[in-house]
């Protein structure tokens, strides 16, 4: 067994693309280990609605960007409620509609908004002692020196049906779009999603939510004194 590490610092990088369980696990994995929650994607969703709400055309690369650095974005790091303010206008519910979901890959590419995303989740991670931090550039650029890195994926079809369940929308509809933000994330010339060398795979395809919690936990306590 590797050497653990102090217990009074953890932090876990949950990647992988979208429909893979990461928001889910995240949450269970942070409330089992009694440690805080960054939903990165959230940042860059937020981020998003600002732009629309400013009916800015999320191609335009210097305009969002403009938005970004001027709007106030607040996001709490509990697992048991979500909180996301932009300009203290609550926007929980709002972030996941289907405009900001169609229009995130977009923005989140813009190199000047994921570099004032990556500088914020810097900031609060440092802060929060034991934290579960998702995303899709966590283990790579946010985080490069978390004590756990986890790479969470699963089949097409599987990512495609959980998406869909969840958000009550068609399957096949479910799966094209899942299937272009793959595409866009992974492309994009500022941190693209991939895959740490140095982070374990984990495939959910088969896998129930307690199941991966409890595979995680486990992992967790490989390297860190609980």
């Amino acid at each position: 067994m590797a050497e653990k590490v102090r217990a009074g610092r953890c932090v876990i990088a949950l990647d992988g693309p979208s429909g893979s369980g990461k928001s889910t696990v995240s949450r269970r994995l942070a409330d089992a280990l009694g440690a805080r929650y960054l939903d990165t994607g959230a940042m860059y969703r937020a981020v998003t609605w600002a732009v629309l709400r400013s009916d800015v055309d999320p191609q335009d690369a210097d305009s969002v960007a403009k938005v970004a650095a001027e709007l106030d974005l607040e996001i709490g790091t509990d697992p048991h409620v979500a909180h996301v303010r932009v300009d203290d206008t609550p926007v929980e519910t709002d972030i996941r509609g289907p405009e900001v979901t169609a229009a995130v890959s977009a923005v989140s590419a813009v190199p000047a908004v994921r570099k004032l995303m990556v500088a914020r989740q810097r900031e609060i991670i440092a802060g929060a002692g034991w934290i579960v931090v998702e995303g899709r550039d966590i283990a790579s650029v946010v985080a490069p020196d978390a004590e756990l890195k986890v790479y969470l994926t699963a089949s097409a079809d599987a990512r495609a049906m959980r998406r869909s369940t969840e958000y009550a929308t068609d399957v096949d509809r479910t799966a094209a779009d899942l299937a272009r933000r793959d595409r866009l994330d992974s492309t994009r010339a500022a941190d693209p999603l991939r895959q740490a060398v140095d982070a374990v795979e984990l495939d959910t395809t088969e896998m129930g939510i307690d199941e991966v919690v409890a595979y995680l936990r486990q992992l967790v306590a490989a390297k860190v004194s609980l």
